[in-house]
């Protein structure tokens, strides 16, 4: 007996990553991004799942919403699928998720799958709460909730895995960040429920766990270290981060504490820059790239900093890339090893590997990164 699985893309989810913007959400966010040459990552992302599920595709009974929510997607997989409700290209809201959760609950799918971020997780729960099994497939800019795979193609290989029977159920949280908080460099999250997801520990992304109180003097002594080595004439991309501001903060400039800062000859140069100035900035330049961990999860690419694109982090070079965490961060991950989610499985896979990772003044550690 086949299984049934539903689909359901925010179509706009992941817009405003590499513009900078923080999020996607609101009219104003999306005609700003696609202003500024910032394309959705939902779509794309989709497919990346979707190419996994086809190879189980005479197992399952796909169902899905129009066009660019789920139609389109399944259609460059060749996946035959059932097609529910109808919406308006271009003029999707939050309203067509939950309205679209609430029939998938009706038709009793085995598997809600969700292409999205944090807002598409809020709205999957606020329509259906806890009623079916969900699974993320990660595509906006800042995921916080624990209901995403770690990649796009993770996602697709544990819904096969759950719809073989091979995958066992746990909670996870679904968490809600104003956004409007977060373009302030203000993170203002709480906690709204959980929703069951299928789990298996190498392929789903834990929640973010923040900095802790004790933490500011390892986080000083990070850039105290990083400091002592600086590069006269190079340019220094610093990603967003609670370890990394006090690197700027030492030298008297202001970090933006969840965008990209540059740095040269100790100068400040750029404030909260996006991926085509990054791209502008780094033409013939000499350039690193300094970035954290996000704790409990830890990514140092593909989580929030999407700024620094595939195509910056290509041009700069592995060699001239700086891990920095705290001690306490890298703690959080229980062995784990550190992950990378580009967007771009030839970075991914360039970044994959064995790296140095600044935890203090003349402390360091060797961490494995994996693709997510």
């Amino acid at each position: 007996m086949s299984k049934k699985l539903g689909l359901i893309v925010n179509p706009i989810a992941g817009i405003g990553g590499r513009a900078g913007l923080k999020g996607s959400n609101g009219p104003g966010t999306v005609n700003l991004a696609l202003g500024l040459g910032s394309t959705p990552a939902a779509p794309r992302r989709a497919v990346e799942a979707l190419r996994r599920v086809a190879l189980i595709k005479q197992e399952v009974n796909l169902i899905t919403c129009p066009l660019d929510m789920g139609e389109e997607e399944c259609a460059q997989c060749s996946l035959d699928v059932s097609v529910v409700g109808s919406v308006r290209r271009g003029h999707t809201t939050a309203e067509d998720t939950k309205g679209f959760a609430r029939e998938m609950l009706r038709l009793q799918v085995d598997l809600l799958l969700v292409a999205g971020g944090d807002g598409t997780a809020r709205d999957i729960y606020e329509a259906i709460g806890d009623k079916l099994t969900v699974l993320g497939i990660p595509a906006g800019v800042k995921i916080h909730s624990g209901i995403y795979a770690t990649n796009p193609s993770r996602a697709g290989d544990l819904a096969v895995m759950f719809l073989r029977g091979n995958a066992q159920v746990q909670e996870a949280e679904v968490m809600d960040v104003d956004e409007d908080a977060f373009r302030h460099d203000k993170v203002s999250a709480r906690l709204l429920g959980y929703l069951r997801v299928p789990y298996e520990q190498t392929m789903v992304q834990g929640p973010k766990v923040g900095s802790s109180s004790g933490e500011e003097s390892s986080a000083k002594e990070i850039a105290l270290e990083l400091l002592d080595s600086t590069e006269d004439d190079c340019m220094y991309i610093v990603g967003p981060g609670t370890t990394t501001r006090p690197i700027l903060e030492e030298l008297g400039l202001h970090k933006t504490l969840l965008g990209v800062d540059v740095v040269c000859n100790r100068q400040l140069i750029a404030s909260d820059v996006n991926a085509f100035e990054l791209l502008k900035l780094t033409s013939g330049r000499r350039a690193k790239i300094i970035v954290t961990v996000i704790g409990g999860q830890g990514f140092i690419f593909g989580r929030g900093s999407q700024q620094i694109s595939p195509e910056v982090i290509e041009r700069v070079g592995r060699e001239n890339l700086i891990v920095v965490a705290t001690p306490n961060k890298l703690a959080s991950l229980m062995g784990r090893p550190l992950l990378v989610d580009t967007g771009e499985l030839k970075t991914d896979q360039m970044l994959s590997g064995y790296m140095r990772v600044t935890t203090g003044y003349r402390r360091s550690t060797i961490c494995l990164v994996k693709a997510g």
